[in-house]
């Protein structure tokens, strides 16, 4: 049965210390993917702890379960401040389809709006859907780019 994310899911600032982190980054691990593992990698040496301006980390609770990761980050692959980048989404295959992936990135965008122009992600192909829902567009012949949303047509970077 699935919950509805403005019912039982609870929206945090997340830091990828917890021992709930780790039972996701491994269940992201059994099934193949590698953006938790980066995710806790890059906060431990210090190379991405979501600390410049505009970024965030965000974790989606389920009492004490953590049901969600995503972040936000300035887009390390263009020059300039004014492109963010959705980062290490992952929702635990139990609460996938309740709305929590949605909520996660929906918040991501609403904080991407205050501090960027542009929105990328680089999605695998099974959510391109999930992504051109939420107001992505395709983006052809970018290496580090699949989706890209433009938030804002005046910002000068921010």
């Amino acid at each position: 049965m699935a919950v509805s994310p403005d019912v039982g899911y609870v929206l945090k600032r997340l830091r990828p210390t917890a021992p709930a982190f780790d039972a996701l980054k491994e269940e992201s691990r059994l099934e193949g993917y590698w953006m938790l593992v980066r995710l806790a990698d890059g906060w431990a040496g210090g190379c991405n702890k979501f600390l410049k301006r505009g970024e965030a980390l965000f974790g989606a609770w389920d009492g004490r379960e953590l049901a969600g990761v995503c972040g936000l980050n300035i887009d390390p692959y263009f020059e300039g401040r004014d492109h963010g980048r959705v980062r290490h989404l992952f929702v635990s295959a139990r609460h996938r389809r309740s709305g929590v992936g949605r909520m996660l990135v929906e918040t991501v965008i609403d904080r991407a709006r205050q501090h960027f122009a542009v929105l990328n992600t680089r999605a695998p192909q099974g959510a391109f859907g999930f992504y051109e829902r939420l107001g992505f567009q395709p983006v052809v012949g970018e290496e580090f780019v699949t989706h890209r949303m433009m938030l804002s047509q005046d910002r000068k970077g921010g």
